[in-house]
């Protein structure tokens, strides 16, 4: 079939809707998982205990070094049998983006923490606070809000990468979309109405994550 046939594109976008619904939720849920996980990471590289921060620098530049696909993979299919662990395929798709970028949100959290002027931590230390109230009530609200645009971009990489789960059988926008495609035998529609649909989401939500970096910025 040649050219646009609006016929095939009305059939096909109820199933793209249904795509984005579970592309939404892998996003959401793999992105919460990679914000809290990575800030965990972070406390841990920066510990006093040398041991625990040398373990969790070499399992980020572990996960940072190795591709997307090949942990998705591993998780999949090595957990069931290695370690007893079957988790549905959206499941498995949301624990390995998740980990996956807590591997990233970590080393920008760390940058966060690192950009805390010294003089705010000589302060505290002369009030004699506790290190927990220290971190909870000075760094960290700071931290957190200087690391908001780059999570931000990350949320919208992963969104963008969230195609990768259809190799494990996750039907999120391009699973539909190559389900329609096969259906009506035309690719077009399909894949134009995702592709839109994508850019619809990113291209927003870039604008804004520029409008939080101005905000949160440097005055």
């Amino acid at each position: 079939m040649t050219g646009w046939d609006w016929g095939v594109a009305s059939a096909a976008f109820p199933l793209m809707l249904k795509g984005l619904a579970v592309t939404a939720e892998a996003t959401v849920l793999g992105s919460c998982l990679a914000f809290v996980l990575g800030l965990i990471l972070t406390l841990l590289r920066l510990s006093r205990v040398p041991v625990l921060a040398q373990v969790t620098w070499a399992f980020v530049e572990f996960v940072r070094d190795t591709p997307l696909l090949v942990q998705l993979y591993f998780v999949f299919f090595s957990f069931p049998v290695t370690l007893g662990i079957k988790m549905s395929p959206l499941m498995t798709g949301v624990v390995t983006l998740g980990v996956h970028y807590a591997a990233y949100t970590s080393d920008t959290y760390r940058a966060g923490i690192q950009a805390i002027p010294r003089g705010q931590w000589e302060a505290a230390r002369a009030l004699s606070l506790p290190r927990h109230r220290v971190w909870l009530s000075v760094v960290l609200p700071q931290a957190i809000r200087r690391s908001v645009p780059s999570l931000g971009n990350y949320l919208i990489s992963m969104f963008k990468d969230t195609p990768i789960l259809l190799t494990v059988g996750v039907l999120e926008m391009v699973g539909q979309a190559e389900q329609a495609g096969a259906a009506n035998y035309s690719y077009v529609e399909p894949f134009t109405i995702a592709g839109f649909l994508f850019l619809v989401l990113s291209y927003p939500s870039s604008i804004l994550v520029r409008r939080l970096e101005r905000y949160v910025g440097p005055r």
